[in-house]
Parts: C-alpha cells; sequence; structure tokens
C-alpha cells in the first residue's frame, strides 16, 4: 500500500499540504454548479485538460467547487488554492470579484485569477505562473533532500 504523502514536490522544492479545515459550503448551489461543470466554457476545458487527474504536480483540482456563497472555478484542496478563470462574464463585476476575493482570503484560501484569453492563448505561461504563484505562497522553500 503507497503511503500518502503530506507535502508535493515542485521543481525540487518541498511544498507542503495545507488543507483547509471548515470550507462553508452553501448546499443550494450544488445543481448550479454541477451545470457549470458541464458547460462549454472552452478556457475551463482547456485548463482543465492540464490539470485533471493529478496531472499537474500531482495536485488535485476539483473543477465548480462551492465555497461559501459562491463557486470557485477550480480548487486545489490539499492546498487550500483557488484558480479563477476571468472571461467576458467578468466585466462589470470587479466590486462583486473583490468581495469574493475578500471571502475566500479570510477563509485562508488564496485565490490565483487568470484570464481566458491567456489560458487559450499563453497556456503554458499560465501553468508556469500557476507554478510560481503556489511556489511563492504555499512553501517554506525547503529544498528536497538529496538522495
Amino acid at each position: 500500500m503507497k503511503k500518502k504523502s503530506n507535502h508535493f514536490v515542485i521543481d525540487g522544492i518541498i511544498v507542503p499540504k495545507r488543507t483547509l479545515p471548515n470550507i462553508p459550503q452553501n448546499l443550494e448551489l450544488k445543481t448550479y454548479a454541477r451545470k457549470n461543470r458541464k458547460g462549454h466554457n472552452l478556457a475551463e476545458v482547456v485548463f482543465w485538460l492540464q490539470v485533471h487527474k493529478k496531472m499537474f504536480f500531482g495536485i488535485d483540482f476539483n473543477r465548480q467547487f462551492i465555497i461559501g456563497n459562491y463557486i470557485a472555478d477550480f480548487y486545489a484542496r490539499s492546498l487550500g488554492v483557488v484558480v479563477e478563470i476571468d472571461g467576458g462574464s467578468h466585466i462589470g463585476k470587479e466590486e462583486y470579484d473583490q468581495q469574493r476575493d475578500a471571502f475566500m482570503k479570510d477563509l485562508g484560501i488564496l485565490v490565483f485569477r487568470v484570464s481566458d484569453y491567456d489560458v487559450l492563448h499563453n497556456l503554458r505561461w499560465v501553468l508556469d505562473q500557476l507554478k510560481a504563484f503556489i511556489l511563492n505562497n504555499c512553501t517554506a522553500r525547503q529544498t528536497t533532500p538529496p538522495k
């Protein structure tokens, strides 16, 4: 039986898991979140194909995850990181997004925002930025021990 690890290793740097307890969820949003998962937001699908099944450094992402009265595009529970892909639907909703980010920050959740344009046209850059965000915000900069 394989032992579960309490960390990830990204470019030789140990990133400890930081699961946050007691994330509130408005379960009345469950049907809406499920519907969103089946939606056809191309940028989200493209991103999902890069991170699902622990393909991104072994990190497990959930799609359309309910946090309080909000639905996050992606949530890495093991790191307490939300990934939001902002497209045209976010235009004019900057105040709403700020309130949402503040709510998540109060829960200890880190929010990484990226545009749908960048996901569709600069995917490698987006993944590199996400990696840098995780390394800058989720680790004490420890390196793996030599073998």
